[in-house]
């Protein structure tokens, strides 16, 4: 068999093999033989195949697969796989890829040529910038402009990937020479605020801290360059230095990003003259540095006050070739005329010739005003009347058309948003100073004493958000504090609509304090549920500030979260320890204290030893509380022994009459709650008002509301 097969091949020993089991079966069949004009057999015999025994199948043999019967009755041969030929049908299912279709045949149709599937990769965005990106800080590598990278960058688009640009931008130059450094830091510093916001270059450290492990695989020294260039952005005044206080709170201290924080804080920002060694760290590679510039347009400044020539100074401004940092020449110019005050009219007349002239743009003169503006605090310290000489200068330079109006609906209407009035701007002095003490002292007598001195009343909102502001940027401990402080202001001097606008004031500035303090939203609701949880507000008060708040921003957020946090289960001991109780007694601690002492005095006790008792508690804005305790035990013992408890604390002057009135006035507002349990509640409430005011512990105005009833209630009683 093998010497008659000669070396057929696989596909061609199968067709024989079919071939002959279809004449065995046709054979057996005389019928179909007879209706068959030409019988398999007939076929084989005359198209058998011809295979040498040594040797390929010779061309004329013809397969019997590639035999068939044409229109016309003859034979023909047809394609492999019997898939056409000319005046045949081709294959009953022609979907073989492999056919080819000739372009030459009468018949061609070109609607049968096969579809071609072109694949398509889907990109990411975050990649295309990130090459993108790389090109543009190559280039500004090679050629040192800083226009023409800012300008790569704002046509890219895409500024929510700005932070991405900041990371790439250091990483490639932390791995490069000093003056790729310095080139880097000088473009961080250009871009600012025009280009990138504040908050994106605070996310691009950021995003560079979390990555300073794997930086410091590839970079030798890749901590102390990372914190040289954190302490570099600091003083370029890009970054704010408490942004590396707040950033140790998000980064794991064992991590080589929070050593970079160290590091920067401790070998470079607090070192004497910190200024000039970091900005000379690199040795100012690069073509001018950002001081060098600093430096030049004091010169030209001072030069020009002295001889009063516009032309020359705007000649040298040009000549800096620095467009991008021309808000330092706003910024510089105005300080000189607060300091020179004679000077005035002639920097005026040099910032409206530069506006006029197109060297000065407006952005860049919106950003100057806006930074002296960002740093007027610090500035009055040596100009007192610094605030009042920049409020004077902003609506004549609006009203001259060389600062854009836009400046003045970014800062409130008239500029009074940002130039405060005087009285307000005095009180927040004077209250940042109160807030700090009191955080070192603990001493809440002391601290109402110094805001009753001051007598602003009308800015108590104003005190409560500079408290929780200052105390969310701190520990536990003081956060404790202002939340106790909260308590024992809402019953001294703060209304509970003091608190509610302290706070609306507070939620309305979240999304600002939250670039500061990265966990603001968080803390802030704590903040709400803790003054709900101590009787500074009601849960209506949270509804009421929600209202005050528009819907879809951070604060009313915040709100909600207040109010999950009071409704979820066993909330109120969680939310009274959610600071550790860092401070004296915790609030509730002082609770158990009082009522086991008037416990213990109701049973027998000695009225000498139990005001001794509550003198130590020493939370003297808190004795309204045993003073509503004592008031519901006598209910409930119906003793009226607890009276001289009250007369003897008042005797002493251990309990005050604003103490006394607290206490009385928080039993008036719960009576129909505390009727429920005690039946008699009211008629014994009106007498305990009647006899405080007998002996003098409450004022006489109290007793016609005492119950919310009438007077004959009083009386009767």
């Amino acid at each position: 068999m093998a010497s008659s097969e000669g070396f057929l091949t696989d596909e061609q020993r199968e067709m024989l093999k079919v071939a002959s089991l279809n004449v065995e079966n046709l054979s057996s069949s005389p019928k179909i033989l007879s209706s068959s004009p030409k019988s398999p057999s007939a076929l084989l015999s005359e198209h058998h195949i011809k295979v040498p025994a040594s040797g390929r199948a010779p061309n004329a043999g013809i397969a019997v697969r590639h035999v068939r019967r044409s229109h016309s009755g003859k034979y023909v041969r047809v394609k492999k796989d019997g898939g056409g030929g000319k005046g045949t049908w081709g294959k009953l299912l022609d979907t073989d890829g492999d056919s080819q279709i000739d372009r030459n045949d009468p018949n061609y149709d070109s609607g049968e040529e096969p579809y071609q599937l072109v694949g398509a990769t889907i990109s990411d965005p975050l990649d295309e910038y990130k090459k993108a990106v790389v090109s543009i800080i190559e280039e500004y590598f090679s050629t040192g402009d800083v226009e023409v990278a800012a300008s790569d960058l704002r046509e890219l688009g895409s500024s929510v990937y700005h932070p991405y640009f900041i990371k790439r931008l250091v990483s490639m130059a932390m791995d490069r020479h000093d003056k790729e450094k310095e080139m880097a830091s000088v473009l961080l510093s250009a871009l600012y605020a025009d280009v990138i916001d504040p908050s994106q270059i605070r996310d691009g450290f950021v995003m560079l801290l979390e990555s300073a492990d794997d930086l410091a695989v590839d970079i030798l020294d890749a901590v102390d360059i990372l914190a040289l260039f954190i302490a570099r952005a600091v003083v370029d005044e890009i970054l704010p230095p408490a942004f590396l206080t707040r950033a140790k709170k998000t980064i794991p201290q064992s991590s080589k990003g929070f050593e970079v924080l160290q590091t920067a804080e401790k070998s470079y920002l607090s070192a004497p003259h910190h200024a000039e060694l970091v900005e000379r760290k690199w040795g100012g590679s690069t073509r001018t540095t950002v001081e060098e510039v600093k430096k030049k347009i004091a010169d030209l400044l001072r030069e020009y006050v002295e001889n009063g020539d516009t032309f020359e100074a705007c000649r040298c401004i040009r000549e800096l070739g620095v467009s991008f940092f021309h808000h330092e020449v706003v910024k510089r110019a105005l300080v000189l005329a607060m300091e020179i005050q004679a000077a005035e009219s002639l920097v005026l007349k040099l910032l409206k010739e530069a506006s006029e002239e197109g060297l000065i743009s407006s952005s860049q003169m919106v950003k100057g005003f806006s930074r002296l503006a960002e740093s007027l605090d610090d500035l009055a310290l040596d100009i007192p009347s610094a605030k009042a000489l920049f409020q004077s200068i902003i609506p004549r330079a609006v009203s001259q058309g060389w600062l854009d109006q836009s400046f003045l609906k970014s800062s409130g209407e008239n500029g009074h948003m940002l130039i405060e009035d005087e009285k307000l701007r005095r009180y927040k002095e004077e209250v940042v100073t109160i807030i700090h003490e009191y955080f070192h002292s603990d001493d809440i007598p002391e601290l109402i004493r110094s805001l009753e001195d001051l007598g602003m009343p009308e800015f108590n909102p104003v005190f409560l958000k500079k408290l929780i502001t200052l105390a969310m940027d701190r520990k536990n401990r003081e956060k404790e504090m202002a939340s106790v402080l909260l308590s024992a202001l809402h019953i001294e001097i703060f209304s509970t609509e003091d608190i509610v606008n302290g706070f609306v004031m507070l939620l309305e500035s979240a999304e600002d304090t939250a670039l500061d303090i990265l966990d603001a939203s968080d803390e802030l609701s704590l903040f709400l549920a803790r003054a709900v949880i101590d009787d500074v507000l009601a849960p209506l008060n949270l509804e009421e500030i929600g209202s005050r708040l528009p819907s879809n921003c951070s604060g009313s957020e915040t709100v909600n979260v207040a109010r999950s946090l009071i409704a979820a289960r066993h909330a109120g001991e969680r939310i009274l320890r959610c600071w550790g109780g860092g401070t004296g007694w915790a609030v509730e601690d002082a609770k158990d204290k009082i009522l086991k002492l008037l416990e213990e005095y109701e049973s027998g006790g000695v009225v000498s030893e139990a005001c001794q008792c509550i003198r130590d508690l020493g939370m003297p804005f808190f004795y309204h509380e045993v003073v509503k305790k004592a008031l519901v035990m006598a209910m409930e013992k119906k003793n009226d022994r607890m009276l001289d408890l009250l007369q003897e604390c008042f005797n002493e002057g251990l309990i005050t009459i604003n103490q006394m009135t607290r206490g009385f006035t928080r039993i008036r507002d719960g009576l129909d709650d505390l009727a429920l349990d005690i039946p008699n509640a009211k008629e014994k409430f009106g007498f305990y008002v009647e006899y405080a005011q007998k002996k003098g512990w409450l004022l006489p105005t109290f007793g016609s509301t005492a119950t919310g009833a009438s007077p004959a209630l009083v009386s009767a009683a």
